[in-house]
């Protein structure tokens, strides 16, 4: 079972090499810290306050090739997490059928924050990390 979960902080800290995003359950009170690192970070912040780049970043740049090949990111997935590290999915609709692509929860929240993509967790994530 998957749990609708938004993104309710980014910690920043340019003196540490890994930076931190929480996810908040909708509608609940479970949180769930995820280790990402800086530059990561930075376009996920970047991608909040609405800064625009010049050139398009590698974020920017799949969401285009989505887009262009007739795909719509419909969901995020933070589908497993193993060895203290976390899987997620874009799954994305294209020409009436399902694609799931392998992603970092990182890079697939960066991709979707800008389009306030929805947010999945598997309820199994949610418990392996109490």
């Amino acid at each position: 079972m998957s749990i609708r979960m938004e993104l309710s902080r980014i910690l920043i800290s340019e003196t540490r090499d890994y930076q931190l995003i929480e996810l908040k359950e909708i509608d609940g009170e479970r949180r769930l810290p995820i280790v990402i690192g800086l530059f990561e970070a930075a376009a996920i912040e970047r991608r909040l306050k609405n800064i625009t780049i010049h050139r398009p970043q590698t974020h920017d740049l799949l969401s285009n090739v989505i887009e262009d090949m007739g795909g719509r990111l419909d969901r995020i997935v933070i589908s497993d997490l193993r060895d203290d590290t976390f899987f997620a999915l874009l799954v994305v609709e294209q020409d009436g059928r399902w694609v799931e692509i392998d992603s970092r929860p990182s890079d697939a929240i960066a991709l979707g924050i800008t389009n306030d993509i929805p947010i999945y967790v598997e309820e199994h994530v949610l418990d392996g990390t109490a």
